[in-house]
């Protein structure tokens, strides 16, 4: 049985190594793993032991800053005035359920909705992204009447029982009968994107097929929408064929929007919607609420109004007040701030000098972005393109001791994953720039 997980494993502290830490850490992680167990995981050859956390930095308990470019939740920025407020005010007022009459939840359904496809005109709140994309199966499966469902190889949707069935990077054993994962749209390894996209459709629906031949009805294509924990693969085109295969086979398409979602791709908002496509179901969490947990599945309404007719729904916080509050300043920050157009403008900064690198470095193979969402892919060298998955580790763990925060992705944990928030500004790209490159220099003569 499979112990380890790709997204979990690639970048975490080794138990091994306890003996290397300063007494006080040694001690904290000793009772952590007491009291914890061990399922859980800490980043880094060394763990990071922060304390505290404003705007795109992070502080550790010795009082060493950090640039943090791979928080995923934090997105308008660790400690937002706006947010606190929101969050204080409405907590001052009423902090309840949904299921009483209140203005807040509507207004914010109404504005979450205006930001995507007109055609997706109904929302239903949860807290988590994996309850988002559990509630986007249960839809799915009652849609279609069939259970069988496609992912990627590296997928990560979550936590609940039915979710991490379809989560291959931290599944503990083999799929279910009724769960085929499939390769990604990787273009660094295919001729050109054309090839890329048709191949991908292909390999959907052949998945299907190989479905239908074992006895299950197909039910959805669930895949994040950028592709984040099989290596980041934003080339747009890639989805439009996919999608029409799974919907030639009968399945039902979710779009996972939990890490690409609210501007992280820049002005295209939403991750599927620089491919020109519209899913079905669209689920989303994570940034939403800048550190409140608060998540939602957007559906068309002849998608989801069958479902919601015969079964009823309740989450007791999903869509209270107080989360409510929290995603509603998030969105005003995005907004009114233009932080999708910041994203676009930030994005192009860091490809240019990431771009720059790969000519002094030849271990950088390839760099993918949308915005400010990267996978930087290392390897051996660039006409084998063998994966460097420890050079890849040595990079996050010399970017740590640099004062950056990034991490791998992929299922050789060889691609740097980076995500900047954003409210990034050109001296924080300028700082990222800087502390990556000597990362790189760093891991380069260490090999």
């Amino acid at each position: 049985m499979n112990t380890t997980s790709s997204i979990l494993d690639g970048n975490s502290f080794r138990a091994d190594a306890i003996d290397r830490l300063d007494p006080l850490d040694r001690a904290l992680v000793e009772r952590r793993t007491h009291v914890l167990g061990p399922s859980y995981r800490l980043f880094y050859r060394e763990p990071l032991h922060l304390v505290r956390a404003q705007g795109t930095r992070v502080y550790d308990a010795q009082g060493r800053e950090y640039l943090d470019a791979y928080n995923n939740v934090a997105s308008v920025g660790h400690g937002n005035p706006a947010v606190i407020a929101a969050v204080q005010k409405q907590m001052t007022a009423l902090s309840t359920h949904s299921r009483y009459l209140q203005d807040g939840v509507v207004d914010y359904a109404e504005r979450l909705l205006s930001t995507l496809p007109a055609a997706l005109d109904r929302v239903m709140f949860t807290n988590s992204g994996s309850e988002a994309n559990d509630l986007a199966l249960r839809v799915a499966r009652y849609t279609t009447g069939g259970t069988g469902v496609v992912v990627t190889t590296e997928a990560y949707h979550g936590t609940t029982s039915i979710v991490s069935d379809v989560s291959p990077s931290a599944a503990a054993g083999p799929l279910r009968d009724d769960v085929i994962a499939i390769a990604p749209p990787d273009p660094y390894r295919h001729d050109d994107d054309a090839t890329v996209a048709e191949a991908f459709a292909s390999r959907v629906a052949a998945a299907f097929d190989r479905l239908a031949e074992r006895g299950h009805r197909a039910a959805a294509l669930l895949v994040d929408s950028i592709f984040s924990s099989d290596g980041v693969f934003p080339a747009t085109g890639t989805l439009e064929p996919a999608f029409a295969a799974a919907r030639a086979a009968g399945a039902v398409v979710i779009a996972d929007e939990v890490q690409p979602g609210f501007a992280r791709v820049g002005e295209a908002f939403w991750g599927f919607a620089r491919h020109g496509v519209v899913p079905d179901i669209v689920t989303m969490g994570k940034p939403m609420g800048n550190g409140i947990p608060v998540a939602a599945m957007v559906a068309s309404s002849q998608t989801l109004d069958p479902f919601g007719a015969a079964v009823p729904y309740f989450n007791t916080f999903g869509g209270s007040s107080v989360p409510v509050a929290a995603a509603r300043a998030v969105l005003d920050e995005i907004v009114g701030r233009r932080l999708d157009a910041n994203a676009e403008r930030i994005g192009e900064m860091l490809r240019d000098g990431i771009t720059d690198m790969a000519q002094r470095f030849d271990r950088i193979g390839d760099v993918r972005s949308a915005g400010v969402y990267f996978g930087v892919e290392l390897v051996e060298d660039r006409q084998r393109r063998v994966p460097a998955s420890g050079f890849a580790q040595d990079v996050i763990n010399f970017a740590r001791d640099e004062g950056l925060l990034i991490s791998v992705c992929g299922p050789t944990s060889s691609t740097l994953k980076i995500r900047p928030m954003l409210t990034y500004t050109p001296d924080d790209a300028t700082l990222l720039l800087e502390r990556l490159d000597r990362a790189l220099t760093r891991s380069a003569r260490a090999s």
